[in-house]
């Protein structure tokens, strides 16, 4: 298993749609300034966070129950920014839509600019044939409110190409978050 280069990067989210919408090189300024950067990097995809939030609340003193998990436990905002409360999560989704490969593992990791602010985020593995928008959960470890920037990078995505194509994929299994649109809650 090798990690993928910008090259191939570039190649598969061109030629097969692999990423869309796609960018490059790295942005670093916007019309508006500078931005977290994000596209393409040497060894990875710097990802873009959408402005749709769940930001995780209490007031219905819920339990958080995998199996049974209520939306009301989230309030939804539409923002440029997205305020967590100390110790608390907000969801939110890439503005990218991904096609993974069937000979590939994608792995998620935060950013360094969110980490050492105390925001960790986290994604599970893209597995081969997965596609959709990708749900980011942002955690905030301070004991102070934390922003996160709508359109601006947030986490970096690492492409891992198999020694072999694999049996069954996520498509083949009929994986239950496929093609996934918005922020997407826990499903049972």
């Amino acid at each position: 298993m090798s990690i993928k280069s910008d090259t191939w990067i570039r190649r598969k989210a061109l030629e097969q749609g692999m990423i869309e919408p796609f960018e490059p090189g790295q942005v670093r300024n916007s019309p508006q300034g500078k931005v977290i950067s994000y596209g393409t990097s040497s060894y990875g995809y710097d990802v873009r966070c959408s402005d749709e939030f769940k930001i995780f609340t209490n007031i219905n003193s819920a339990i958080v129950d995998p199996k049974n998990f209520s939306d009301g436990s989230f309030v939804d905002v539409k923002s440029d920014v997205c305020i967590i409360p100390p110790n608390s999560f907000a969801l939110a989704r890439t503005i990218e839509f991904f096609r993974i490969p069937r000979d590939v593992l994608t792995i998620c990791l935060g950013k360094s600019t969110y980490a050492r602010c105390g925001i960790i985020v986290n994604v599970t593995p893209l597995e081969p044939e997965w596609e959709g928008h990708v749900t980011l959960e942002f955690s905030n470890t301070t004991p102070l409110p934390a922003k996160i920037y709508a359109n601006e990078g947030v986490a970096q995505m690492l492409f891992f190409g198999g020694d072999e194509v694999c049996e069954t994929s996520y498509k083949d299994r009929g994986g239950k978050y496929q093609g996934q649109q918005g922020v997407t809650l826990p499903r049972a």
